[in-house]
């Protein structure tokens, strides 16, 4: 019997790790919710899965499975702009329908639109990312991280004790303009008994006008989604599996991508370490809680982590050991206990982490790598793990 609240069954808690993981891809060679478009569709995804699920098993397939993500490609050759892509979501979608009607079986691959909502951003005056039209040129190929010093150091203590109100009124302000007024309202916790006093920063017409661009963005999202689901086939009906499940980072790079900044954290690894080494025992948690209780998580087989600060060169040995490699290994121990199996996209090198990464089950762990030689990857961890990319 199955819990229908949750996609799981009943005696989950009494399962171990691998027949968790058993479940989870034994539900992505049979999906019961997907509408195939045609008997031979359904054929084609049971073919493609089973090889994806051998490999990801550690098990020889019928072929070597093909994974060849073509990000903007498809704008690029049906001469839709990166700008009107991200403002006209439907041009995006025509792109991508006439990409996978003509490449889609010769790639084994079916694209989706990885777009991200200008006018939303727009409104809410989003500061981590400069895109065509707003920060860069009109016709930039892409958009732009900005990265910057987003935490202070002397702010660790305050995110340490309430990370969720350090985010609320000191965090979002400083990556949102729209959410400047925040600055103005007390701690979530003041509010006790009659809270007259907490309540009447709501009267500023500031936060008035916050939650009204809230509303708005809010609106503008929900048509992006309508349209998508509307519009925009999905790969599954088609034959194609989906792999990407949801996403996350290190723990490590939370804090050190869009908080600390690089510069930021890696001085703090010399400055502060003990403090440091806290932050990131709290990070942890908050990314293990969060995705452990994301509602999607009951569905998924796979998270995903683009890896980046814990490349070769950026950071010695001893400090992976140290302050890179105890937090992650934490968060997807704890995934693979759920039965998920980890996606690691190891960006830049990971040749002297080779012999660092390999304790866990056999077949939990996918290794997605950029510049790592090949060769010694699949020495090291080929009899445990899948291996991907470097081509």
């Amino acid at each position: 019997m199955t819990n229908m609240q949750s996609s799981l069954p009943d005696n989950w808690t009494k399962l171990t790790p691998a027949q968790k993981r058993e479940f989870r891809l034994n539900r992505f060679l049979n999906p019961t919710d997907v509408k195939f478009v045609s008997p031979e569709a359904e054929k084609a995804y049971k073919i493609r899965a089973k090889r994806i699920v051998d490999v990801f098993n550690v098990s020889e397939p019928d072929r070597v499975p093909v994974s060849l993500p073509v990000g903007n490609l498809p704008l690029i050759l049906h001469g839709v702009s990166t700008q009107r892509a991200m403002y006209d979501i439907e041009q995006a979608i025509e792109a991508y329908k006439a990409f996978n009607e003509k490449y889609a079986e010769e790639l084994d691959y079916f694209a989706m639109p990885m777009v991200a909502p200008g006018k939303a951003m727009e409104i809410l005056d989003y500061k981590l990312y400069i895109w065509p039209g707003h920060g860069l040129s009109a016709d930039a190929p892409g958009y732009q991280f900005v990265e910057g010093e987003y935490m202070k150091p002397e702010e660790y203590d305050d995110f340490i004790r309430d990370p969720s109100d350090y985010w609320f009124r000191t965090y979002l302000p400083r990556i949102f303009g729209a959410f400047e007024s925040f600055r103005m309202l007390s701690p979530l916790p003041d509010i006790l008994e009659i809270p007259t006093a907490q309540l009447m920063p709501l009267a500023l017409p500031q936060l008035q006008e916050t939650f009204q661009k809230l509303i708005d963005a809010g609106k503008d999202l929900q048509r992006w989604n309508q349209i998508m689901a509307q519009r925009m086939p999905s790969g599954p009906e088609h034959g194609f599996p989906a792999t990407m499940g949801l996403l996350n980072v290190a723990p490590f790079d939370a804090l050190g991508d869009t908080l600390r900044g690089t510069k930021g954290i890696m001085m703090d690894m010399f400055r502060r370490p003990d403090k440091l080494l806290e932050a990131i025992d709290v990070m942890t948690e908050l990314i293990t809680h969060s995705l452990l209780h994301n509602p999607a998580i009951s569905r998924a087989l796979t998270v995903i982590f683009p890896l980046h600060k814990g490349a070769d060169g950026w950071m010695s040995g001893k400090q992976f050991e140290t302050f890179y490699w105890p937090s992650l290994k934490k968060v997807m121990d704890a995934l693979i206990n759920e039965g998920i199996i980890c996606m690691m996209f190891a960006e830049g090198g990971y040749n002297t982490r080779l012999e660092t990464i390999t304790d866990f089950p056999k077949g939990s762990v996918v290794w997605w790598f950029d510049q790592t030689d090949m060769i010694k990857a699949k020495k090291v961890l080929g009899a445990k793990f899948c291996i991907q990319g470097n081509v």
